[in-house]
């Protein structure tokens, strides 16, 4: 599986839009007009939402009429060169490798939404030691726990920072 630059460059700028509507959608509770002393407080970020939205779709835009313009190009006779290859972004290998990287972050992230950041830390590093690295699994474990406690040790004592601890910890009376 390829996917090409035109693709991705689209879907960029559509998640920039939607984001800028969603700013957009957010100012108007505030309100967007001018009251008796100035601007309503969702005047500007209106202004900046519809900004990002413009760009986007000004970059959709773009992005089309250049994969427009490459499909329809000529050749130096005059003849119709065909379709030119748009320029790929990422292949099927470079994906299962992003894939690889990414989808072990996304389980720790969720992992740590549930049962806390610590237990999420602590599997991830593992996952990545063990799996990905391919370290013993004493080693991996060891190296795990003592990133933890570390990070527990410097969050929670230093800073003073209590981090999302989850039902786990809590259990034990690590609160």
């Amino acid at each position: 599986m390829e996917i090409s630059r035109n693709t991705m460059e689209v879907a960029a700028a559509a998640t920039t839009a939607l984001v800028g509507a969603v700013v957009c959608y957010g100012s108007l509770e505030n309100g967007i007009a001018w009251g008796e002393s100035g601007p309503q407080p969702g005047y500007f970020p209106f202004c900046i939402g519809s900004l990002i939205v413009a760009g986007s779709l000004a970059n959709i835009v773009y992005t089309l009429w250049k994969g427009a313009a490459r499909a329809s190009a000529v050749g130096p006779a005059g003849e119709a060169a065909g379709v030119v290859a748009a320029e790929p972004f990422i292949d099927g290998t470079r994906l299962r490798q992003l894939a690889a990287f990414f989808l072990p972050i996304l389980a720790m992230v969720v992992i740590s939404a549930g049962l806390g950041l610590y237990i999420g830390m602590a599997l991830y590093i593992f996952y990545a030691m063990r799996v990905s690295v391919g370290y013993r699994t004493i080693t991996s474990l060891l190296i795990s726990a003592a990133v933890v406690l570390i990070n527990f040790f410097i969050f929670e004592t230093v800073f003073l920072v209590p981090l999302l601890k989850g039902p786990i910890l809590e259990y034990f009376g690590i609160y």
